[in-house]
């Protein structure tokens, strides 16, 4: 009995995946680290400043939890991050990309330099991203990548459910996420004789805590798009990113999987 606990647990840190979630300290992005390290997974987390750290802290100090300052809108930091990390912890088994860009203006106030800076966050860092951590995953031929659109990427939002104090989603968001979908099937062929997946995932709507106390008629509005009734919780996205991330995916390449609450299907 005693000599197959050892061997159990022998099995399970010889097959202890890491993955590195780019965003992993926003809201979605808590929800799929909490649920990998509850899976036993190592989990690099990185986010802009302190977040990753503050969420570490959080967490009371999880010894599979590497938390990482990134500003994924620099291209050079990008390539650092990547040759640096993967020398410190090996060629990563998953990597999960939730980097978006908006400029927080009106359609009629959006300018070309903060259209551009949005899409420079939301769509070329996470090709950077992808593309440097892709050409690691090639050297073993095994990986899989999690890219993030957005129903927005999909449909265009309700202005009915955007009254005021509430801006409608803006445009700018919507074509970066609708660009992450295209670009996931591109990588998918790109690295797809190579042993490395790339799917995406468009969440519905998932609005953070601060907002649903602040604003409950806007969460009832939105409730009422949903043919589920509700607006979504963020552990209810970790768990197609883990499916998509595991080998329980293994056949499956190049796909956006909504995770909307039917949002989109009427």
């Amino acid at each position: 009995m005693k000599t197959q606990t050892l061997k159990s647990k022998m099995n399970k840190k010889e097959t202890q995946k890491t993955v590195w979630i780019i965003g992993g300290a926003g809201y979605l992005g808590q929800g799929i680290t909490r649920l990998l390290l509850d899976r036993n997974y190592r989990v690099l987390c990185a986010d802009l400043g302190e977040k990753s750290h503050q969420f570490a802290r959080e967490l009371g100090g999880n010894m599979n939890l590497i938390p990482i300052e990134l500003d994924a809108s620099e291209e050079g930091q990008i390539r650092t991050f990547v040759q640096k990390n993967s020398g410190a912890y090996g060629v990563p088994d998953g990597l999960v990309i939730l980097t978006y860009g908006a400029a927080g203006k009106s359609l009629d106030d959006l300018d070309a330099k903060a259209f551009n800076a949005a899409s420079n966050l939301g769509v070329t860092s996470t090709f950077l991203l992808a593309r440097e951590v892709g050409r690691e995953m090639e050297k073993k031929q095994k990986g899989s990548i999690v890219l993030f659109s957005s129903m927005y990427g999909s449909v265009s939002p309700d202005p009915g459910v955007y009254e005021a104090p509430m801006q409608p989603n803006p445009i700018e968001y919507g074509i970066g996420k609708a660009g992450i979908v295209q670009m996931t099937k591109y990588l998918a062929v790109h690295w797809a004789k190579k042993g490395i997946r790339c799917n995406c995932i468009s969440p519905g709507p998932f609005p953070n805590p601060m907002v649903q106390g602040s604003h409950p008629r806007f969460i009832e509005r939105l409730s009422q798009k949903v043919p589920m009734g509700r607006v979504g919780r963020c552990e209810e996205v970790a768990g197609p990113v883990h499916f998509l991330l595991s080998d329980d995916s293994s056949y499956m390449t190049g796909q956006n999987l909504f995770v909307d609450g039917g949002w989109t299907i009427w």
